[in-house]
């Protein structure tokens, strides 16, 4: 296996009786990096999560980590992973401190047995203070912002190599947002590798380095985000009596019409485009980049 991969998944497939829940994806994760794994809810994103940390049992399919097979009780490959979900559940009766002593417990001896000690608590008490959590508070008593902190904490304290994160924005307000992008980039930067799974397209824009575009279960593409977002596509509106026969000529997919007016999804040079509308009557023509969400929608709504 390569050695800057750090996950791979390879044919993971998952049904849910007769309910597909997704199917024959393989994907692979290079170590450091952002990947972020997009698509509307019921995509198929949190089952190929909970299916990769053996929370759920696979149909087929298997989970390697640094090479080696991720099987359910494999506490080794454990440790090196921070997880995440997308709806925390916590004990309601603890305090936030009680909480996270208890995860820190289990921290604690591998990490004073280990060559290379990670002071586990000193972390815990940087992101308690970043992310300004008050650790008295019980945890049945916290909002949901206030909860998905104790979660962030949770996943990343011990210092995983990889984390694993589902929709893990839901609940912040918007400038925790931006402190939360900040943790994340100090945790690419040390090395961390990041899956993280949003149906939240500015988010992979702001920290992602490649994303991978679910659809139906499905795995429909791969792409690194600048190049994503660099492809010759453009999105044209024309007002005009005969955009019937512009749309028929130049064989584009229409994005919507209504009277004179037509707006399509456009991969032709402007250049050549512009050759063949000039022989017909144009009464306005508008020529726009395609932002990261026009491309997503290309991908996803475009036929099989």
């Amino acid at each position: 296996m390569n050695n800057d991969i750090i996950l791979e998944i390879k044919n993971l497939t998952k049904y849910y009786g007769d309910v597909l829940g997704v199917k024959e994806l393989s994907l692979q994760l290079k170590k450091g990096e952002i990947f972020g794994f997009i698509g509307p809810n019921g995509a198929g994103k949190s089952t190929t999560i909970r299916s990769v940390m053996n929370l759920i049992n696979k149909t087929e399919g298997q989970v390697f980590v640094e090479g080696k097979e991720f099987l359910k009780d494999d506490t080794e490959i454990k440790r090196m992973i921070g997880y995440l979900p997308s709806e925390v559940n916590l004990y309601d009766d603890l305090t936030v401190k009680g909480m996270l002593d208890y995860h820190e417990s289990f921290y604690k001896k591998l990490a004073e047995n280990s060559s290379k000690p990670k002071d586990i608590h000193a972390r815990r008490k940087e992101l308690v203070e970043v992310l300004q959590l008050d650790e008295s508070k019980k945890i049945e008593d916290l909002s949901l912002g206030n909860l998905k902190k104790v979660g962030i904490i949770l996943a990343l304290m011990h210092q995983p190599k990889l984390l694993i994160l589902d929709e893990p924005t839901s609940g912040l307000d918007p400038i925790m947002q931006n402190v939360f992008y900040d943790l994340l980039l100090e945790e690419k930067n040390k090395g961390t590798t990041i899956f993280y799974s949003t149906h939240i397209l500015s988010e992979v824009s702001k920290i992602c380095d490649r994303v991978g575009i679910i659809r139906g279960g499905k795995l429909i593409k791969v792409e690194e985000v600048d190049s994503l977002s660099d492809k010759n596509l453009t999105f044209v509106t024309i007002k005009s009596n005969q955009a019937s026969d512009i749309v028929k000529e130049l064989g584009v997919k229409v994005v919507s019409e209504e009277d004179n007016h037509v707006r399509f999804a456009n991969s032709i040079p402007d250049d050549e485009l512009i050759k063949k509308l000039s022989k017909y009557t144009i009464d306005k023509i508008l020529i726009e980049e395609a932002t990261l969400e026009d491309m997503f929608l290309h991908y996803y709504t475009e036929e099989d």
